[in-house]
């Protein structure tokens, strides 16, 4: 059975410069099913970028990705955008959460840029599922203001499981947040894992790195794997 995703030779160039400079130079990469892995490197290392083509949002200068085993590097956007909605959840540093809705209204959208407006009762059915998997379905009425960083990231992480993703990439999802919060937050992603999701990990923070089945370091756009953490 193939990978969830496989790179291979994926590079990307930044261009506009002076002197154009190489961010992924040869990477490669793979994940199956209910994996999960850390992508740790300094800031300006490609990280972010790396996040970006796999996500679909960047497209690499070169190289293969294969999704399921599919090749989709140079696919139209159009299509790029489905694969977005149907295979990704994306968690961000910063939360995006809209001020004016509540946690169940944030999340339910998602469903409704991604899959068109369901019936109600199925809507509220998986929205309260996701807030129930982050811990969070008390505050379903509550709106952001009213919430402290890391509830509100968890939202973040509700709003990305309630399309059911595949693959679940979340950048420094933990940077704004103190330590035992940040655990909690990683907990809420790990748990994800347990149904067949797979998650990229992108953070600085050693700790929650060392909490993923493998460990990638980024180092002047070549990626090394380390001996797995556990």
């Amino acid at each position: 059975m193939s990978s969830l995703i496989e790179l291979a030779g994926i590079t990307k160039v930044l261009k506009g410069q002076e002197q154009p400079r190489t961010i992924l130079d040869g990477v490669g990469l793979s994940l199956d099913a209910g994996q999960s892995l850390a992508i740790v490197g300094r800031s300006g290392s490609g990280k972010s970028t790396l996040l970006s083509v796999i996500g679909l949002f960047d497209r690499a200068d070169s190289g293969s990705y294969r999704l399921e085993g599919q090749e989709i590097g140079r696919i139209p956007e159009r299509r790029a955008a489905r694969l977005r909605s149907s295979h990704f959840g994306f968690v961000f540093q910063r939360f995006f959460l809209l001020k004016h809705l509540t946690a169940a209204q944030n999340v339910a959208m998602a469903l409704v840029n991604g899959q068109g407006w369901l019936p109600r009762r199925q809507r509220r059915t998986r929205v309260m599922s996701a807030l129930e998997e982050v811990g969070i379905a008390h505050l379903a009425k509550s709106r952001p203001a009213k919430m402290s960083g890391g509830e509100q990231q968890r939202v973040a992480i509700a709003r990305a499981l309630v399309r059911d993703p595949k693959i679940l990439l979340a950048d420094e999802p933990t940077g704004a947040l103190d330590t035992e919060t940040g655990t909690l937050v990683i907990d809420a992603l790990l748990a994800a894992t347990s149904r067949g999701c797979g998650l990229i990990l992108v953070t600085h923070d050693r700790d929650h790195a060392a909490r993923m089945g493998r460990i990638h370091d980024l180092v002047d756009g070549v990626l090394n794997e380390r001996v797995a953490a556990r």
